[in-house]
Parts: C-alpha cells; structure tokens; sequence
C-alpha cells in the first residue's frame, strides 16, 4: 500500500470533474487500499479519489472511532429524501485547519457500486449523509468553502496560500 499526496485548496485540480469508474480490477482494489490507507494517516472520515489527484468516481469512508469499518462508493449518486437541512461543521482534508458551518439535506438515499461493481442503495442520515454529500461533491469538482460566504472563502484561500509558500 502507498501514502497518496492530498491536494489543498486552491489547487485547481480539486475542480475537475471525475470519470466514471469502467473497470473493476486489481488496480482498483490497490487504489481502494491506498485510498484507505491515506485517509487514515491524515485523521480524515472521508476522501474522495479526486483529492488525490484521481479523477475517477470513488470515494471511501469510515466514521468508526476503531477506524475498521471502511466503506466504499465506486460512481456514487444521491437523491434527497428529507428536504430538512442538518448543520455540521465540516472540516476536509484538503482544507487542512478550517471547520466552517454548512446545511446539508438531512436524509439521502444513495445508489453506488462496491468494490467488485455489484450495484447498492443505502439510506444515510446525519453525519453519514453530509459526509457521503462532501464527497460525491469532490467527484463533482466542488469543495465545502464553495457554500461559505465570499469573504470567508477568500481568507481561507489566503492563509492556505501563505501556508504552501511557507512549507515550499
């Protein structure tokens, strides 16, 4: 297994749109593991492969406190089930050091695909539900700073950008 580079925002390749996943092989196994693995090292609960510079339709989660229930989302889509919205704070690994406060629908359904492509639903509320939405965001090109306010997004954008210079 390998340690992916998680990409930080500004970073224009958080922006691009991921490609459906076609093929369902060893290759992919190995990017679900490194995926995981990734996730883990940096304390996350989410990462999409778009983060990591893949633009691909996958995306991996575990909000187990053990950090051993880990589940998979290969070309994940959502619809809303209860228009109610929840607030969470969230926070992103490729927004390292920021929460911001952001509504979400509170009830999704989702429709994905495991590892070996076998087809799924799920119904997801609460803090799985804004989570999967964070991440199939990424997948979209879109970040949590896109639902803050201009000022907000841009003062972000700065320490962050001052941050890259610092560590460059």
């Amino acid at each position: 297994m390998a340690f992916l580079q998680i990409l930080e925002f500004p970073d224009p390749r958080l922006r691009k749109i991921a490609a459906p996943v076609e093929v369902f092989d060893d290759k992919l196994e190995a990017l679900v593991d490194d995926m995981l693995e990734t996730m883990y090292e940096a304390n996350g609960i989410g990462l999409a492969a778009t983060q990591v510079n893949i633009h691909k339709r996958l995306l991996v989660i575990d909000l187990s406190e053990e950090k051993d229930n880990p589940q998979v989302f290969i070309n994940p889509s959502f619809e809303v089930t209860e228009d109610e919205l929840s607030e969470y704070d969230e926070g992103c690994l490729s927004v390292p050091g920021f929460y911001e406060t952001v509504s979400r629908p509170k009830g999704i359904k989702v429709v994905a695909q495991d590892r070996q492509g076998e087809k799924f639903e799920l119904e997801a509320e609460g803090i799985l539900s804004t989570c999967i939405q964070h991440e199939i965001d990424h997948l979209d090109g879109k970040l949590y700073v896109d639902y803050l306010s201009a000022l907000k997004r841009n003062r972000i954008r700065s320490k962050l950008e001052k941050e890259h210079k610092k560590s460059a």
